[in-house]
Order: C-alpha cells, then structure tokens, then sequence
C-alpha cells in the first residue's frame, strides 16, 4: 500500500517537475521581455526530436539530451534576433507572431518527419525498489535533472549580476536602463535561456512521452495556467502554479481519466484565480 501511494506521489511530482521547467522559461521571457511566446510548446518539442535525431544518427540518447537544451537555446537567439526584438513594445502583435512561428514549427517537423509518431528508448530501463515496490529509474533521473536545473537557474537569477541585471529590469526596465544595463543584451539571452529550459524538458521527456508535432500543445497550456495561478512579477511564482496544476492533472489523471483531469484542472484554477487574483505568490510578496 505504502509503496502505490509513493508511486503515485513520484509520478506527480515527475510531471509537475516538467512542467515547472516549462513555465518557468516561459514566465522569465514574459516577465523580463513582456513577450507571450506561444511557440514555447513548440520550442520544447523541437528538443524532443533533437533527441530522435541524434539517436537515429546512431549517437546515444544521453548525447541527444546534452545537445537538444543548447540547440533549442541556439534557435532561440535566432528568433529573438529576426523576429520577437520587431515586436517588443506590442504585446498582441507577439502572440501573433509567435502563433504564427508555432505553425511554422510544427509544418517543419511534419516536412522532415512526417506526421506520424516516434518513440525514443528509454536509456535508463532498470527499476529501483522503494517501500517493496519497482519504480523506473529514468523517473528518477528525470527528476534529479529537472531538480539541478532549477536549483541551478534560482542560483543564477539571485546569486549572480546578471541575475541582479535580470531582475532589475523586469521590477522597472527604464529604471534598469538609465542605470546603464544592456536590456537589449539581456533580452536576448533571457529568450535564448527561456527556449533553451524547454528545450531540456522535451528532451527528457522524449524516452516518456510519444514524439509528435502536436506535444508541445499538451505542455503550453498547463504552462500558461501556472503562470496564471502563480501570478507575475517573481520567479518564483510560476513553481508554484505548476505544483498546483501538475498534481491536481496527474492524480485526477491517475484516479479517474484524462478527460475528467482537463476539467477539473480548469476549475481549480479558475477558482484560485478567483480568490487570488494576482496569483498564489502576490500575498507573500506583500509581507516581504
């Protein structure tokens, strides 16, 4: 008994892991940038199929992995640089254009891998035994990554300069600016870093999940109701909207049946943002 109900307790906390990571890039972009990146789904979708075509070129997974983050980061920089930088100042006119980048995106993926879906082997198969019950290792490694990721993106944020720079100009971008940072610098290389924790999560994901160019969909939304339920203005928030959607999704999920965890999803967040209307985050930010 005790050994089901960790499982299922690892299992929500492997998903809800994830998603942190996806709203986290995506609520760092908004938050420094004041961009609606709606091709961030399509960012991590694009290091999931990294991760297939370093394994169908022969090369290990684990190999896939590494380059999937720094490719996506990469083609993020791309984006920043033609397109997301003309729009800045026009915040419907980014959902526009990164709608429109979404599409491009997943037509991509269909010319070169056609519509059909793809799996890639778990690199790590073996089981490990937690209170007498087996529970896949890659799980494990999963968590620990997505755990040393955002433990290492917190230490970057308030632990380093450029961390400071960050903050500085999300609390007060003309402040920031008169005081001598490079906002146009640091733009790009917060959309370049936001893409790149995307990238990570699709590549890990990629042993877990079927690879099609719709999976991006499954994590956008989730996402952008974590940002919602979190609420703006720290880093921090975002973590704490995906703990409540991530596990309300997967023990429903778990309990009853997919259908029914999209429901009651929404619901719960409609009724947290309700009684928290600038998110779960705004009241401790007020006592600090």
């Amino acid at each position: 008994m005790a050994g089901s109900v960790l499982q299922v307790v690892l299992d929500a906390a492997n998903y809800t892991l994830i998603l942190m990571l996806v709203a986290l890039g995506l609520a760092i972009v908004f938050g420094l940038m004041n961009v609606i990146n709606m091709a961030h789904g399509e960012f991590m979708m694009i290091g999931a199929y990294v991760v297939l075509l370093c394994h169908q070129a022969g090369l290990p997974v684990g190999v896939g992995m590494l380059m999937a983050p720094l490719a996506v980061a990469v083609l993020g920089l791309v984006v920043e640089e033609l397109l997301v930088r003309r729009v800045y100042t026009r915040l419907l006119d980014t959902i526009l254009a990164t709608w429109g980048l979404s599409l491009i995106l997943k037509q991509a993926m269909v010319l070169l891998f056609g519509p059909g879906s793809y799996s890639v082997p778990n690199p790590l198969p073996a089981t490990v035994e937690l209170l007498g019950s087996p529970y896949p290792l890659y799980r494990l490694f999963v968590m620990a990554v997505t755990l040393v990721t955002l433990a290492a993106t917190f230490w970057l944020f308030f632990r380093t300069s450029w961390g400071l720079s960050a903050r500085s100009v999300i609390a007060n971008r003309s402040m920031a600016a008169c005081l001598g940072i490079d906002t146009r610098r640091l733009d790009r290389l917060t959309f370049s870093f936001g893409a790149g924790l995307a990238g990570l999560a699709g590549a890990v994901m990629a042993p877990l999940v079927s690879l099609d160019p719709q999976m991006g969909l499954g994590f956008l939304v989730p996402a952008f109701l974590s940002i919602l339920v979190g609420g703006l203005g720290s880093v921090a928030a975002p973590l704490a909207g995906a703990t409540a959607v991530g596990v309300t999704d997967n023990l429903v999920s778990t309990f009853f049946s997919p259908v029914w965890a999209q429901g009651v999803v929404f619901t719960v967040a409609i009724l947290l943002i309700r009684a928290f209307p600038q998110g779960l985050m705004a009241r401790a930010r007020r006592r600090v």
